[in-house]
């Protein structure tokens, strides 16, 4: 079993099997009362009250599903990844065709299609960067393993096409390539003034393109003639 398949088995044992069991109607009525309150409000500010109303559930019921408030919040993660890699791997069936650091970028406008089709999984991810540091890294660290393959992935298709150096450690490169990508976003979020890339997307593309301008060219001096 991959390290991509270990991660998705981990994650989906978040709810327990009572609450899969439930009727499809009744699972996204929860799902989407979670979004909205999380939408709304930092990790330690949501309310399991307000979710519960809003969903029309017991308290009793909620935690016939979930252990508590933290495991409810690491799933709509999983959820909203899921429907992230929709648009992913609608860049991906592309990557015969196009460059490997072109492919990059797509996959960049590939997450701001995916923020314009879903605002509020988009604002959740977006507060993420600045709930406190245990809580990131808790979220993250069931999705990183799953970065890191794609990653990986992505590189050593670079790699057999010849866009990729092939003495490049992918292993390294795909962890470095996360951090920087988390690195820009926080980045223009912390600088820009806005709330969301969706507010400036341009001025948050240049972002992205400085990055991979470093990733693609590297920090050497370059002899030109």
């Amino acid at each position: 079993m991959t390290r991509l398949s270990h991660s998705r088995e981990r994650m989906e044992k978040v709810p327990t099997q009572t609450f899969f069991n439930l009727p499809e109607e009744k699972r996204e009525r929860i799902i989407r009362a979670a979004i909205d309150e999380f939408a709304d409000n930092s990790f330690h500010q949501a309310s399991i009250a307000k979710i519960i109303e809003q969903a029309g559930i017991s308290r009793g019921s909620f935690y016939q599903y979930f252990s508590d408030i933290k495991d409810l919040y690491k799933f709509i993660f999983e959820k909203s990844g899921q429907e992230k890699m929709v648009y992913i791997y609608d860049v991906v069936s592309k990557m015969n065709e196009l460059n490997t650091f072109v492919i990059m970028k797509e996959l960049y406008k590939a997450g701001i299609r995916f923020a314009n089709d879903h605002p509020k999984l988009a604002l959740l991810g977006n507060k993420l960067y600045k709930e406190d540091i245990s809580v990131r890294n808790e979220v993250m660290a069931g999705l990183e393993e799953k970065s890191y393959q794609f990653y990986e992935d992505l590189l050593q298709k670079g790699i057999e096409k010849g866009d990729v150096d092939p003495g490049v450690d992918i292993t390294i490169a795909s962890r470095l390539f996360l951090t920087m990508n988390l690195a820009v976003v926080e980045n223009f979020l912390t600088n820009s003034k806005h709330d969301h890339f969706l507010d400036d997307i341009e001025g948050y593309l240049q972002e992205v393109d400085k990055m991979l301008y470093i990733l693609e060219h590297g920090l050497k001096k370059k002899d030109y003639e």
